[in-house]
């Protein structure tokens, strides 16, 4: 039985070398996309049995954003996130937005394929340690902001700049950029927009 995948990253380059290690066989690559939008799009006109996703995808959407639009299609297709990024923050919120498996992308070319039929199973796909890690997050309740922390977040959620935070708050930009610090230490971030994320994952905004 053949299983059809789709292929969502930004670059060219990537998804055609995608295409060469898993098009074949059993598995057919029946589309390609660079942004969540177009794999939205694409997914509901081909149905693919497995999409196979980045977390990073430029402008608009990001990985886990359209992982959720994708598991709310009918039908919906298994989403593989295969990407460079092992933060916990991201593995946790794949899983959360209904990815049926996380790999890395130094991972082997027939671990991917492995991985593919899998999902198209209904399988879970984890490496044990990244499995580990999810468990593990998941009975550890992520630490609490302060009020001042939440007052920031909830600011930064609406896209003020650090300027227009301090002014509102009437602190010195220092400041927001300190509790900006502590706000991403705390979610387990690296920006801005994955702060927002997490945080309306979490009900923190």
């Amino acid at each position: 039985m053949t299983t059809t995948v789709l292929l969502v990253d930004d670059h060219p380059v990537v998804r055609s070398g995608l295409r060469a290690v898993v098009d074949g066989g059993d598995v057919r690559v029946v589309g390609e996309a660079a942004t969540g939008e177009e794999a939205i799009t694409l997914a509901a006109e081909l149905h693919p049995d497995v999409v196979l996703c980045d977390l990073r995808l430029g402008e608009g959407l990001d990985g886990i954003q359209t992982t959720a639009r994708l598991r709310a299609l009918d039908p919906a297709p298994a989403v593989l996130v295969l990407t460079t990024f092992d933060r916990d923050a991201e593995l946790l919120g794949a899983i959360e937005a209904g990815a049926t498996g996380y790999l890395l992308k130094d991972v082997d070319p027939s671990a991917i394929i492995d991985a593919i039929r899998r999902a198209a199973a209904g399988e879970m796909v984890l490496a044990p340690e990244l499995a580990t890690r999810v468990f593990k997050t998941m009975r550890s309740p992520l630490p609490k902001l302060t009020e001042r922390e939440v007052d920031v977040m909830q600011l930064l959620a609406e896209g003020a700049t650090n300027r227009q935070i301090a002014r509102q708050l009437f602190v010195t930009e220092a400041t927001v950029k300190s509790h900006l610090a502590h706000i991403f230490t705390k979610l387990d971030v690296d920006s801005r927009s994955r702060a927002v994320h997490v945080a309306r994952q979490r009900g923190l905004v």
